[in-house]
């Protein structure tokens, strides 16, 4: 700890410097109940898909009140709550905090940017979004979520509003 220069030291005191704690021999394991290890996060069908800092896109979602084509029996609370978790899915697969590119492409695939969307895409939606938003309906966000595959959410943004429009179909699971 340094001291004011007024506080008289002895010049033959040895002053102590950085050193490296003692070595360990025997490597670290992950043997703790609540560490992971190499097993990682647990996976379940109810687990959803685990990331960090999931929390901000519900800030991230209110960048599109107003901007949703909802059909008339349509909530733009189920939308979000729908989409939100396919947000989340897609963040987690690269490992991150959620972005606003997430939610676009969520919005984008299940065409609630559309200005005219398909007909047949928004009887399908509105059989999966009815009343999502309420926190029992928890199964049915799961259900939004892994209609979209892995491979589709893994593609960049850009080129998916462009599959989209070529063919939505493309980007769901039957």
């Amino acid at each position: 700890m340094a001291a004011p220069e007024y506080v008289p030291s002895n010049p033959t005191d040895d002053p102590r410097s950085y050193r490296s704690p003692p070595r360990r021999p025997e490597p670290w394991l992950a043997d703790r109940p609540a560490e992971m290890g190499d097993r990682g996060q647990p996976r379940s069908d109810r687990f959803g898909h685990q990331g960090p800092d999931q929390g901000y896109v519900l800030r991230l979602a209110r960048q599109f009140d107003g901007k949703l084509h909802l059909a008339p029996d349509e909530h733009a609370e189920d939308a979000v709550a729908g989409c939100v978790a396919v947000a989340l899915k897609r963040a987690s697969l690269f490992g991150r905090a959620p972005v606003i590119h997430d939610l676009t492409v969520a919005f984008t695939i299940w065409g609630f940017l559309d200005e005219d969307p398909d007909p047949e895409l928004v009887e399908r939606r509105r059989r999966l979004f009815a009343e999502v938003r309420l926190p029992h309906h928890y199964g049915l966000q799961r259900a939004i979520a892994d209609a979209v595959p892995d491979e589709v959410l893994r593609r960049p943004h850009t080129t998916l509003v462009e599959a989209h429009r070529a063919d939505w179909r493309s980007l769901l699971e039957a």
